[in-house]
């Protein structure tokens, strides 16, 4: 099954990292906070004479309770608008890639 964002939607895939303390504990997944960036892998059309300013792959940035979370084929993604992104993470080479 496939998710189709409609006009100024945006559909983000959490990033999930390992966290570890200074001293090598692993922090477990219940026990972290959820991570605030994610991966585009779906966006709308936009609106009337408003293209969207992102693109499918782009690694952004999003508010804590920014958009809903949906789970497809048992993957959990988080819809929202173009408006809950609050920005696309670039490298030094200019590409919306981040080093992990």
């Amino acid at each position: 099954m496939q998710i189709r964002p409609l006009y100024d939607g945006v559909i983000v895939k959490r990033i999930e990292t390992q966290r570890t303390t200074a001293s090598g504990i692993v922090i477990s997944d219940s026990a972290a906070e959820k991570p605030e960036h994610g991966e585009v892998v779906a966006v709308g059309s936009g609106r009337l004479l408003r293209l969207l300013q992102l693109q499918v792959g782009d690694l952004v940035l999003f508010g804590k309770y920014g958009g809903q979370t949906a789970k497809v084929d048992g993957e959990e993604l988080r819809v929202m608008g173009e408006k809950d992104v609050r920005g696309v993470l670039e490298t030094d080479a200019g590409s919306a890639r981040m080093a992990a």
